[in-house]
């Protein structure tokens, strides 16, 4: 038998046993325990990773943990819940994510994207799906939202944008496209590229994205070509990437853009998801 590298990908496919095929019983134990432990306790939180993508997709991969998206202020009782159930815990980052091991198993709790973007919200429960996991009736995170917080995972070592392909695939036709354009706002770019790939790979379901967000987004684009470019030299790469533009702040000579987006978020003091759309943001043109 071929041996799998540590950091090669586990198989995915279609058998629902490919999501715990690798994982021992202990392991699967130990998360179920972790839901049942917060949902007695009434902690609220949405189930999200690989299992949740499996829910909207009907694909399945194995998983080395359980993403499980609470409200921040939740995810610190959800540690306590597990603190007292014996379980180490730790408050990784304070911008997205907090961490409980029982042993050599864990829980992450995800309480906004890696870039303090996507924040966990009363929208991500609001339109939540129920579904079945570890034996327990849990909300299973909204597609739209899944889309909004893997779209900015473009590292080396780990690009989402298949993730976001499969969704728009699976969930598009049900999905509310006008609150995915909402929840990207100011990163409208982001949400372009990723449409623009989806095209790309489907070309045959490019009616699943609603012509009206397509030319909404064109209209954006050619707004942004006759506006030139920024006066301001910034690079926003480091919102997508922590560190594949480190170069270009560190020694070219560009503006954080990731210190930029976060100082013009505490200003509007809303989180970046603001009700109404824009066509771009640039100050200092």
């Amino acid at each position: 038998m071929e041996k799998r590298h540590p950091n090669h990908p586990g198989e995915m496919g279609t058998d629902a046993t490919l999501a715990e095929r690798e994982r021992t019983a202990d392991e699967i134990n130990a998360r179920a325990r972790a839901v049942g432990l917060l949902r007695e306790a009434q902690v609220p939180f949405v189930v999200g990773g690989a299992y949740a993508y499996a829910t909207y997709t009907g694909i399945y991969r194995d998983t080395k943990d359980l993403d499980l998206f609470p409200r921040k202020a939740d995810a610190l009782r959800a540690l306590e819940v597990l603190e007292q159930d014996g379980w180490r815990t730790e408050r990784t980052d304070e911008v997205w994510l907090y961490k409980a091991f029982k042993g050599d198993y864990f829980v992450d709790f995800i309480f906004s994207s890696g870039n303090g973007v996507a924040v966990v919200d009363d929208e991500w429960f609001q339109h939540a799906k129920t579904a079945t996991v570890f034996g327990h009736e849990c909300l299973v995170a909204p597609a739209e939202e899944m889309i909004w917080s893997k779209a900015f995972v473009i590292e080396r070592e780990r690009y989402d944008g298949a993730d976001v392909n499969h969704l728009i695939l699976k969930a598009g036709p049900a999905m509310d496209w006008e609150r995915l354009l909402r929840r990207f706002d100011r990163y409208w770019e982001v949400l372009l590229s990723h449409l623009m790939l989806f095209r790309f790979t489907y070309p045959s379901e490019r009616d699943i994205v609603p012509d009206w967000v397509m030319a909404e987004l064109m209209r954006r684009t050619l707004d942004s070509i006759r506006d030139g470019h920024w006066a301001e030299k910034l690079c926003r790469g480091n919102l997508v990437s922590k560190v594949n533009y480190h170069v270009d702040i560190h020694h070219w000579g560009f503006q954080d853009g990731r210190a930029w987006d976060e100082n013009e978020r505490q200003q509007e003091g809303d989180g970046g998801a603001r009700p109404g759309f824009e066509s771009s943001v640039g100050g200092g043109r």
